[in-house]
């Protein structure tokens, strides 16, 4: 159970930084990456306690552990991505990747409607002559 809830939060928060970015293929994608980045926000703005480190927590205590101390930025992001105390920074580099990866999208969303009315265009110009 630590390993699932360890290995969600990785994939969760992997999602939520960089999901932006593969929204730029699958294009629906984003509507889930902006959730996901914004339950990201509230966690870390509020400092709520996610369920998923209460899962964690649980798993420990099943096997006569103690719980950790802070969540799992604190214990398994802190020090491994970025050095401890510099939590800011991460922040501001994790904002940066997903305004990033939104702007890049809403130029590809603009690309491909100008596509679709010069296609139009085209189409009523040949149907002219």
């Amino acid at each position: 159970m630590i390993a699932f809830a360890v290995g969600a939060h990785y994939a969760f928060l992997a999602f939520g930084i960089f999901g932006g970015f593969l929204a730029w293929r699958w294009r629906r994608l984003i509507w889930l990456q902006a959730l996901a980045a914004l339950w990201l926000l509230v966690i870390v703005v509020a400092k709520l306690y996610c369920p998923l480190t209460w899962v964690e927590d649980r798993g420990r205590q099943g096997l006569g552990k103690a719980p950790l101390d802070g969540g799992f930025l604190d214990n398994h992001a802190a020090g491994v991505f970025y050095p401890h105390g510099y939590e800011w920074v991460a922040q501001i580099v994790v904002a940066a990747l997903i305004l990033t990866s939104w702007t890049g999208f809403a130029l590809l969303q603009r690309r491909d409607r100008l596509r679709q009315l010069d296609t139009r265009r085209d189409a009523a110009d040949h149907h002219l002559v």
